[in-house]
């Protein structure tokens, strides 16, 4: 049986190392993932926008994620479901990312 909370905080470790091409600043810490979900058979599905509809860089940060993800111990599969709504603005940012910024 998986720990789904053991394996959440993986997910959480390997999705700040993955950068949004643009801005130098975790996808995570920019507030780019909404939910992260896992089934008993550790199945993921995670629940993410990006910072503009026409990111340029898209399919190959969508890969980067898809793959670190899919390398977690454990973890059976992984769906990628990009919302645009809310949209992404600053005010999801965590206080580390706009310090990092400098809006703070």
């Amino acid at each position: 049986m998986i720990n789904k909370d053991e394996l959440s905080i993986q997910i959480v470790d390997t999705l700040k190392t993955v950068f949004d091409p643009e801005i130098p600043v975790n996808i995570y810490d920019l507030g780019l993932i909404y939910d992260v979900m896992i089934d008993n058979e550790a199945n993921v599905e995670i629940k993410m926008t990006l910072t503009s509809p026409n990111c340029p860089m898209v399919d190959s940060m969508l890969q980067e994620i898809y793959d670190k993800t899919r390398s977690i111990e454990g973890v059976k599969s992984v769906m990628l479901n990009i919302v645009f709504d809310p949209p992404w603005d600053k005010s999801m940012m965590s206080d580390e990312a706009k310090l990092d910024l400098g809006l703070v």
